[in-house]
């Protein structure tokens, strides 16, 4: 009878245990499961042009980052000079995702700070940026040619990962 006594707190340790390893973790190092899989396929209107639209399959072909973004983030707004750099040197291409956000707020935050997207989809709703697990903004996705996501960065791109992770391998798969 003792020993069935302390199976819940056998139980309980366990399970404070766990959380506390947790507290060590860091959030930017989940695993995405979309890596290696192909692209959540969408169509959008653009940003700048409601009357156009842009999706998927117009990644395909070259390698892309794909970065997710919002007038109202605070970490969008640290990560928007070297998006900007980024694009002036043609490297890559970088298509925006603007999410969540208003087309007013978006426009007004691209004509004062640079556009380094070759185009912005508009998903007011946050509907596409669900299908690609987004977390929060920002996040910016590695999409090889064939429209697989290779990469994902969880939170804002560093001269740092972007010199020694996201460009190495944007060569890598361009090679």
């Amino acid at each position: 009878m003792r020993a069935r006594s302390l199976i819940p707190l056998g139980i309980f340790a366990a399970l404070v245990a766990l959380l506390w390893a947790g507290l060590y973790l860091n959030p930017r190092e989940v695993p995405s499961p979309l890596i290696d899989k192909p692209a959540p396929e969408f169509v959008l209107p653009q940003l700048q042009d409601p009357t156009r639209q842009v999706g998927s399959k117009d990644l395909l072909g070259k390698v892309t980052l794909l970065n997710v973004w919002a007038s109202w983030c605070a970490a969008c707004r640290d990560e928007h000079p070297l998006l900007v750099a980024l694009a002036k040197t043609g490297r890559v291409n970088i298509y925006g995702l603007n999410y969540k956000d208003t087309r007013q707020d978006a426009l007004r935050w691209l004509n004062d700070l640079g556009n380094p997207y070759l185009v912005s989809a508009f998903d007011e709703q946050g509907n596409v940026g669900i299908d690609y697990g987004v977390y929060g903004v920002p996040e910016t996705y590695v999409i090889d040619r064939a429209g697989i996501i290779r990469y994902k960065v969880i939170g804002p791109l560093t001269e740092e990962n972007l010199r020694t992770t996201v460009l190495p391998l944007v060569r890598k798969l361009e090679g």
